[in-house]
């Protein structure tokens, strides 16, 4: 069965298929070829609240990187085109409480629903 990868600050852009990486401080189990859910939340759900499953991914890669080392075309490949690198390491820091030169987990993955 596969595992539930929260995406939850960038929902829309996994409805819309426009987020091929992700950057995660763990998930380093992972392996090419792996399947995951991509769910909206998946931690702090309500009392009677479900997990709500987005689409279906598998992953390409996933290798550790420093944080700092995001250039522009990734950028656009989490889901934020215009933004800056500096701008989205101001936001992966301040969301995941940790600095850019933190090592992170870089996971490109492709969309199978």
């Amino acid at each position: 069965m596969p595992r539930n990868m929260s995406f939850a600050i960038t929902t829309e852009q996994v409805k819309n298929q426009t987020k091929t990486v992700t950057r995660r401080l763990g998930w380093w189990f992972l392996k090419p070829g792996e399947i995951v859910n991509a769910v909206e939340k998946s931690r702090g759900l309500k009392k009677g609240e479900k997990v709500k499953r987005i689409n279906q991914i598998r992953i390409v890669s996933a290798d550790p990187e420093p944080l700092c080392a995001i250039k522009e075309p990734d950028v656009i490949k989490e889901g934020f085109p215009g933004w800056s690198p500096n701008e989205f390491i101001e936001m992966f820091c301040r969301h995941n409480k940790c600095k850019p030169e933190t090592v992170v987990n870089r996971i490109e993955f492709e969309y199978l629903t």
